[in-house]
């Protein structure tokens, strides 16, 4: 274990949790984040990082850059939050108006710029080449932020790119996320009296249900994997009139990028169906498409030692209490003889495993070698997008996983900078399973 970067991040504790607190009281939904994203480059800029703002075009996104030549670590942040999700740090439902970090993004964004901040010191005492970049990338939890940033060509002289994300268990990931076509259907019709004159209308409303329907006589022909979500956005305005609009968003979602574009395709198809059955019109817009994750097993491999060997969080008995009662809180008493924290970290499978979310980190991941890090923050068998990981997001427990998960992933970049071939063959394990 280095201990330059051991000593960095006992020593920044505090004002990485303030960060990452700050962060919290101040939850801003996809491409909004004003606040956070300022937050995180003032803190990169006073460690004596270069800023350069708007990456990948979006306001909210940024990369903040130290050192000089080869190899180049990309830290990949992500600060977001969830709307409806908001929630103060107690162990029961205490409801915040608006959006909450639901998915912790206020502990990863400061748990990565900590990552940062500890491998640049010990570059500094050991007079390591090297370059370190710190994305700040937005919208993830809408599969914006790294998808644009990665067309606009941010991550291209990248070596390595090292992830992290919150959630109950502490390993290094092996899994391989779903790739997802998130789009908009529109359907246009004409409005008339529904009870005096319903034969001069054409109901954009029955377009959008006939469309749901025949998504849902899709799903018995399509691989167990796919998944497709949908919501209404718009559906009328009152039941006397035939409605002119309707909006549906869908998520259509399956484990590899081909897939997805075949049912993608006959979701489509569906949706002019059912315009042509309505006599409406239909738009459809793609908001955004994220691959499935390239699983690099060289990395995952090299990231497990280093988090090995760093020292797991020492929780208090408050704080332990504080993870039973919210999970008792959330499930019952479903596993009340479970410990409410995972003190271990879980061994690396070997191979991908199948997973069911996305995340634009996995466009990232085809661009070049990639691994992401999990660190305990919140109890086990917390649900995800939830008020639950909101409430522990913003205290002890979240703040002790993100430090945790920082130095794991700071002491393996620092290996990573020893260990040239290791680099190497992350690159020759991305070719041969990228086809690039």
């Amino acid at each position: 274990m280095n201990k330059t970067i051991d000593t960095w991040i006992k020593e920044h504790a505090e004002v990485s949790a303030k960060l990452a607190e700050d962060i919290f009281n101040h939850p801003e939904l996809a491409e909004e984040e004003v606040n956070s994203a300022g937050y995180l480059r003032k803190y990169m800029e006073d460690l004596g990082f270069s800023i350069e703002e708007n990456a990948g075009g979006m306001p909210t996104a940024f990369t903040a850059a130290w050192g000089s030549g080869k190899p180049v670590i990309g830290f990949l942040a992500e600060y977001d939050a969830l709307p409806g999700l908001g929630q103060d740090p107690v162990p029961y439902r205490s409801e915040r108006k608006g959006p909450g970090h639901g998915c912790g993004h206020n502990l990863l964004g400061a748990g990565c710029a900590a990552a940062a901040g500890a491998l640049k010191a010990a570059m500094e005492k050991e007079n390591l080449p090297g370059t370190i970049i710190f994305f700040g990338c937005p919208a993830e939890e809408t599969l914006v932020g790294k998808v644009r940033m990665g067309k606009a060509g941010c991550f291209d002289d990248v070596d390595i790119a090292i992830a992290w994300h919150p959630v109950g268990v502490n390993k290094v990931s092996e899994e391989r996320q779903q790739a997802m076509d998130s789009k908009i259907y529109r359907f246009y019709g004409k409005t008339a009296h529904a009870a005096a004159s319903p034969e001069m209308g054409r109901s954009a409303l029955d377009a959008a249900e006939l469309m749901n329907v025949g998504v849902n006589y899709l799903r018995e022909h399509v691989p167990d994997h796919v998944r497709m979500h949908y919501s209404y956005d718009s559906a009328g305005e009152k039941p006397n009139i035939v409605p002119d609009f309707a909006q549906l968003s869908y998520f259509i979602r399956a484990r590899d990028r081909a897939t997805v574009d075949d049912v993608s395709a006959r979701v489509d198809k569906i949706a002019e169906g059912a315009a042509l059955m309505t006599g409406t019109r239909m738009e459809m817009e793609l908001l955004t498409g994220c691959d499935d994750t390239l699983v690099n097993e060289t990395l995952c491999r090299f990231m497990m030692e280093a988090f090995q060997d760093v020292p797991a969080p020492v929780y208090t008995e408050e704080e332990k209490a504080f993870a039973a009662e919210l999970r008792k809180n959330v499930e019952g008493d479903a596993h009340a003889g479970e410990p409410p924290l995972r003190e271990w970290i879980e061994p690396l499978n070997g191979h991908p495993d199948p997973a069911f979310g996305s995340t634009d980190v996995a466009n990232v991941s085809r661009i070049v070698p990639t691994v992401t890090l999990n660190a305990v923050a919140t109890f086990n068998g917390s649900p995800g997008h939830h008020w639950a990981v909101t409430a522990v997001s913003g205290m002890s427990i979240g703040f002790k996983g993100m430090l945790y998960g920082a130095q794991a992933m700071a002491e393996g970049a620092y290996r990573l900078l020893l260990h040239p071939e290791v680099v190497e063959a992350a690159k020759k394990d991305f070719a041969e399973n990228s086809g690039k």
